[in-house]
C-alpha cells in the first residue's frame, strides 16, 4: 500500500507541474496577446478565446488521463487490462469521478484509483478556476465603459 501511495504522490506531482507549466503559459499568453492592446472585445474574440481555453484545458486533462492510464499498465498485474486503450479508459472514468465500475482494480491498485480521482477533482477545479478567471477578465472589459477609451 505504501508503494502504491508514493506511486499516486509522484503521479500528482508530475499531473499539478503539468497543470502548472500549461495554464502559467496560457494566461500569460492571453494577457501578452489581449491585455491592453484593445480594450473593445468582440463577441467572436472572446468566444474563440474561451474555445481555445476549454480545448487547451481538455488537451492538458488528457495527457494527465493518458500518463495514469501508463502507469497503470506499469504497476497492476499483466491481466489487469486487455489493451492499452482499456487502461486509458479506465483513467479517464477514474480521473473525472465518473467510475462507470465496468473496469474495477484489486487490492492496492484500489487506493491507487482513488489517488487519481482526487488528483482529478483538483485538477478539474484548477481548470475551472482558470476559465472562470478568463470569462471574469471578459466581462470586466465588457462591463468598464472607462477601458473602451
Amino acid at each position: 500500500m505504501l508503494t502504491k501511495s508514493l506511486i499516486g504522490a509522484a503521479l500528482i506531482a508530475l499531473t499539478v507541474t503539468i497543470h502548472a507549466v500549461g495554464t502559467t503559459m496560457w494566461v500569460r499568453s492571453v494577457q501578452q496577446r489581449f491585455v491592453g492592446h484593445d480594450p473593445h472585445w468582440r463577441l467572436g474574440q472572446s468566444v474563440g478565446l474561451l474555445i481555445a481555453t476549454g480545448l487547451l484545458l481538455v488537451a492538458l486533462h488528457a495527457v494527465q488521463i493518458v500518463i495514469w492510464g501508463l502507469a497503470y499498465i506499469l504497476v497492476s498485474p499483466p491481466d489487469t487490462f486487455a489493451s492499452a486503450a482499456e487502461a486509458v479508459y479506465f483513467s479517464f472514468v477514474t480521473f473525472t469521478t465518473l467510475g462507470y465500475g465496468d473496469i474495477t482494480l484489486e487490492g492496492d491498485g484500489r487506493m491507487l484509483s482513488g489517488i487519481e480521482a482526487l488528483n482529478g477533482i483538483l485538477l478539474v477545479g484548477w481548470s475551472t478556476a482558470v476559465l472562470f478567471a478568463i470569462v471574469q477578465r471578459l466581462w470586466q472589459n465588457i462591463g468598464n465603459p472607462s477601458s473602451r477609451d
